[in-house]
């Protein structure tokens, strides 16, 4: 799939939980992962699922390769790490960031769990960032949605994205965000051979920022969640 034409007078985002590129992609074959994020040109990119443990012995470490490939400014959030590499999520930006945050969401004895906040000093204007790959179970969602509110806290354009792991409406994350970001995507993004739950979103504020927003089905290839991308105008009140 070719990725539409970025309009000049927006911001382009792109959330994709890349699963450790393992879905269709047994050789960890980065490059094709890069290939499909360049073709939407966006220009900033939240990854879940970065794994340098899978990575083979004379590649590159995958944190520092997808950083460069994709944009100019890279921070990476570590949740596991051991002897044989780390697991985590990024956030990429062509922007400069002038503030960046990583916070721990972890739930008790669950899978640590991070959420980045960056500040981004885009053309359209100051955007603020959080990007999150959130936990499994129902009670550690709602307490972690509570945080990432606290994280995008404010009147400024803002936009929380990422593997939210959640499909319910009552009480649930989308519930809880689309409250104070009322513009969001819709898609149903997993499994992605065919996809029935909408796991990944990108939330924002002001409602009227999104302009469009897109999901590209060729990335069944490569994970099992497809990617979502989403065109902003962070200056719109």
């Amino acid at each position: 799939m070719r990725g539409a034409e970025k309009p000049a007078d927006c911001v382009r985002v792109m959330t994709w939980n890349i699963h450790g590129t393992l879905g269709r992609n047994p050789r960890f074959d980065l490059v094709r992962v890069v290939d499909l994020i360049r073709r939407w040109d966006p220009d900033i990119v939240a990854l879940q699922e970065v794994d340098s443990r899978r990575a083979l012995a004379d590649a590159a470490n995958p944190f520092e390769y997808l950083a460069g490939a994709v944009g100019v400014y890279g921070i990476g959030a570590i949740s596991l790490t051991g002897a044989d590499g780390d697991y985590g999520q990024m956030l990429i930006s062509r922007f400069p960031v002038s503030h960046q945050e990583i916070r721990d969401i972890s739930f008790g004895e669950r899978e640590p769990r991070r959420a980045i906040r960056a500040e981004i000093a885009t053309p359209l204007g100051p955007l603020t960032v959080v990007a999150t790959h959130l936990g499994l179970s129902i009670s550690e969602r709602r307490r972690q949605a509570a945080m990432l509110l606290e994280l995008a806290a404010g009147n400024a354009p803002a936009i929380i994205a990422g593997d939210f792991n959640d499909w319910f409406w009552p009480g649930s994350v989308r519930a809880v965000l689309s409250r104070i970001l009322a513009g969001r995507t819709r898609f149903r993004t997993f499994p992605a051979a065919f996809p029935l739950l909408r796991l990944d979103r990108i939330y924002c504020r002001p409602r009227v920022a999104l302009v469009r927003s897109y999901v590209d089905r060729s990335a069944r290839a490569l994970s099992d969640h497809l990617p979502v991308i989403a065109d902003l105008r962070p200056g719109i009140q």
